[in-house]
């Protein structure tokens, strides 16, 4: 019951890079449905792919905020 009101900068790009992986695995489904019609719409197909490569280098961007670096 004493958990605080307000999250974290780290919990807030957690939750983010969730919401940001769950839209990857969502336009990857969308993209393997739309293939599997036999003739996808070609430029929907380019613009699915590119907003979901612009997705991963959004997590990738937050994976590297939340890993520390360690020097070896």
């Amino acid at each position: 019951m004493n958990a605080p009101s307000e999250l974290n900068f780290e919990d807030m790009l957690r939750i983010r890079l969730e919401v940001l992986r769950r839209e990857h695995r969502d336009l990857d489904e969308a993209i393997h449905a739309l293939e599997a019609t036999g003739r996808p719409d070609q430029l929907t197909l380019r613009r699915l792919k590119k907003q979901k490569l612009s997705l991963k280098d959004q997590i990738v961007k937050i994976e590297d905020q939340l890993i520390p670096d360690i020097i070896a």
